[in-house]
């Protein structure tokens, strides 16, 4: 939800709302005399830099470079990837990270360099380090990919925690991708970007920043190499881009450059240095693996704010069923609670809501609930008592609970960075699990606690257990909705342990994708609002959470029917398909847009069944490889320039190549094409690539096209899986990887492989396996060649 809406809310309730109003002014007041009280004041610092290079001591996966007024700590990791701390800080603790940091890579030496520096050399990645603590990250060949100047920390004189920056210079040719979920992008131009995770308090459009999920991680693109640079400290900060200019000047390339700014925390940070594939392999490897959805929740999800009664679900639900609409999820938003109380339900709207669940999952649509971390603060509340009751809830520098202004009025939030409070609040979704509900989204839990002036979260001072370091707000606020997914995640499994866990949240961190995923929040309604969703689920990916998806037709207003149309097309080819709506926006239910929307809907919707299969096999490969099921055009080439700047069309998997329609009036549009050959898929004509093409896009569909050699599964008329082959050019070969799945469970079905060739003048294809090739057992549809 957003202040907007809270407003309006506020307004349609008379006096109610006044005294809402009242009690927002009174939490932006308590919030700053909280932290006048419990942070310490801002008075003289002094400046350091490391200064020059004394001594170097070798030691496992590379070695400590002792400097003047600093240490540099570097190891290269077994899975190629680099850590690096100053000032003694080691890899743990951290909240990225699965578990324990992998071991040491035995085969990385540290070296004498010229000038009276030092060198890591490891089999994918050299580190050279300048006796004034400047850091070189180099491929094998010895092409610089990315120089960070020596840093420089502010610290108060008095002691206490300081701010430092670091400023890096890349090649003039790189690209910059990232940083959690921006609105603008994917590619991120010139621009100051904050990392606080931020609710808006209104709809956003690509011009807004910062927004719900950050993270400090930049995936860099060159010609010479990809590389993800992670900076592992959650304080608040700023990241600061400018892109490179090649030729500038009097004929030499400018390089692009980045200034990290951050308000406190460790001075560390992890590289990975590769192809695209291999980078997000690393980086899946050491924040964890993207957790595996059911089957369902890669179907068609249905939820607005206003679902007000069982009548209106059943009523929606039917609606689906009665115009031959597929459906796979209802949502309920916070007004099927108890006046907005998490973990109850409002009996009189709901009153047999168990009942309703089972008879929509009886027709194969499951029920979601939305999960909010305020908890009412008043006696009688049952969360509220079992949480005071084993001190779950934020305290100040004072000892006292924290108090804030939620959706349920004053309210307590609890402190997800304590292990015993992760497991409180995980078995609480039990009473979620009685009731019927099958998965859960997570919202408000950047945290967003409302105020009449000042930031909408709770106190900086506020203190946090953080796994019993201790500590305040300024580190614990962008963890806290990862910390608030692993409770769920955790608690769910143990709860039903022969289900995949749904959870997805507006908030996170780095390694939310081990818990779930995300959804844009509140993006607004309109063609702006259309590309910027596009952005979020393609920066995401890059940043290793690869489920995502919009609020299909935009959360606020009233999408003119191309508009609903062209964003509904859209969805039905990302990763979370959800239609959702603010409480007053106009509705998103197909049918409401017209007979012409609703047939051309009906069209994307079935496709989105047609193509389950293919979404639960790139499921299945993002957790085992990191790689996003939505990829830039890039991912394959990325040396190819052109590509890296086309930012309106993206692949799925390696097989679709999909061409949205982000603007009003359009019914053609141009297509920026990798190199091969692609198929349109509506009418089987051919295109060889690389280049740019023009292809029709009525308003019936948007262009997707096949890589030729594809193997594509697909639901076939029967409901089993078919095999739909994409022909290769003559001369060549193709192939492709299948995933079979029951759907739910953990068991771990075999990789289908796949290879396809030319057999005369006929499509041959054979799958393969340890035993040589055998025929698919699967049946086949072989598409871009005559039938004979």
């Amino acid at each position: 939800m957003n202040g907007r809406d809270l407003v309006r809310s506020m307004k349609a309730v008379g006096s109610a709302g006044a005294a809402q109003r009242l009690r927002t002014v009174r939490a932006a007041w308590r919030t700053r005399r909280a932290d006048a009280a419990g942070l310490p004041t801002r008075g003289a610092e002094r400046a350091r830099v490391p200064g020059p290079m004394l001594a170097a001591e070798p030691g496992p996966g590379g070695g400590v470079l002792r400097f003047s007024r600093s240490e540099l700590r570097i190891t290269v990791a077994v899975n190629g990837a680099v850590f690096w701390g100053w000032d003694g800080a080691g890899p743990e603790p951290s909240y990225a990270l699965a578990g324990r940091c992998p071991e040491p890579d035995p085969r990385a030496l540290l070296e004498p360099d010229k000038d009276g520096g030092w060198r890591v050399v490891a089999e994918r990645v050299t580190v050279v380090v300048s006796r004034h603590g400047a850091v070189e990250v180099q491929t094998p060949g010895g092409v610089t990919l990315r120089r960070d100047l020596p840093p420089r920390w502010w610290e108060p004189v008095g002691g206490g925690a300081g701010r430092w920056m670091q400023r890096s210079e890349v090649s003039a040719d790189a690209r910059f991708f990232g940083l959690g979920g921006r609105a603008a992008g994917p590619r991120l131009r010139g621009g100051t970007y904050r990392l606080w995770n931020t609710d808006p308090g209104r709809a956003f459009g690509p011009g807004d920043d910062p927004l719900y999920l950050t993270m400090p991680v930049q995936l860099v693109v060159a010609d010479a190499a990809t590389h993800l640079m992670f900076h592992d400290t959650s304080w608040d900060g700023t990241v600061t881009l400018r892109e490179g200019e090649e030729g500038a000047g009097s004929g030499h390339d400018r390089p692009g450059t980045s200034e990290l700014r951050m308000s406190g925390g460790p001075l560390r940070c992890w590289v990975m240095v590769g192809t695209p594939a291999r980078v997000l392999l690393a980086w899946a490897s050491l924040t964890g693996a993207p957790a595996l959805p059911p089957a369902w929740a890669l179907g068609h999800q249905h939820a607005r704010w206003g679902f007000g009664s069982e009548q209106e679900v059943r009523r929606i639900v039917a609606g689906y069923q009665e115009r031959d609409l597929p459906l796979d999820a209802v949502h309920l938003d916070i007004d099927h609670y108890d006046e907005h109380q998490v973990f109850t339900v409002d009996q009189e709207r709901f009153p047999k809501l168990p009942q309703l669940a089972e008879d929509l999952r009886r027709d194969g649509v499951r029920l979601v609930s939305i999960v909010d971390p305020a908890v009412r603060a008043e006696q009688g509340n049952g969360v509220y008592e079992a949480g005071t009751a084993v001190d779950a809830f934020v305290r100040d520098a004072a000892g006292q609970v924290v108090r804030g202004e939620a959706w349920p009025g004053e309210s307590v939030f609890p402190d997800f960075t304590h292990a015993r409070v992760r497991e409180w609040w995980g078995g609480l979704y039990g009473e979620r699990l009685a009731q019927g509900f099958a998965g859960f989204w997570h919202d408000m839990n950047e945290p967003t606690s409302f105020t009449a002036f000042g930031e909408s979260t709770l106190p900086r001072s506020a203190r946090h257990a953080l796994e019993g370091r201790g500590g305040d707000h300024r580190e614990a606020h962008n963890v806290y909705a990862l910390c608030m997914a692993r409770a769920a995640y955790e608690g769910v499994r143990e709860l039903a342990p022969q289900e995949r866990p749904f959870v997805f949240s507006r908030s996170g961190w780095a390694g939310l994708q081990r818990y779930g995923g995300t959804w844009s929040g509140d993006v607004a309604t309109g063609w702006p609002g259309l590309r910027a969703s596009l952005s979020l689920v393609m920066g995401l990916g890059l940043c290793g959470v690869p489920y995502s998806g919009p609020d299909v037709g935009g959360f606020d207003g009233s999408p003119s029917p191309e508009l609903y149309l062209r964003w509904f097309q859209l969805g039905a080819y990302l990763p979370l398909f959800r239609t959702h709506a603010s409480l007053r926006a106009g509705r998103r239910e197909p049918w409401e847009f017209g007979p012409e929307v609703l047939e051309h809907a009906r069209v994307a919707l079935l496709e989105r069944r047609r193509l389950l299969p293919y979404f639960m096999t790139l499921a299945h490969l993002a957790r085992r490889t990191g790689t996003p099921y939505v990829r830039p055009l890039w991912w394959g080439i990325p040396e190819d320039r052109a590509l890296r700047d086309c930012e309106d069309a993206f692949l799925l998997g390696d097989c679709l190549l999909v061409a949205p329609v982000l603007d009003p009036g359009a019914d053609r549009r141009a297509v920026q094409l990798p190199r091969g050959r692609w198929y349109d898929t509506a009418t089987g004509r051919a295109y060889d690539g690389p280049g740019q093409i023009l292809v029709d896009a009525p308003l019936s569909r948007i262009p997707v096209l096949a890589r030729a050699g594809a193997v594509l599964p697909v639901r076939g008329e029967d409901g089993g899986l078919e095999l739909e082959v994409w022909a290769p050019a003559r001369g060549r070969t193709g192939g492709g990887l299948v995933v079979p799945d029951a759907g739910d469970g953990w068991e771990e079905p075999e990789i289908e492989r796949y290879v396809v060739r030319w057999q005369g003048r006929r499509v041959v294809v054979e799958r393969e396996g340890e035993d040589g090739v055998s025929a698919p057992p699967h049946p086949v549809r072989v598409r871009g060649v005559e039938e004979r």
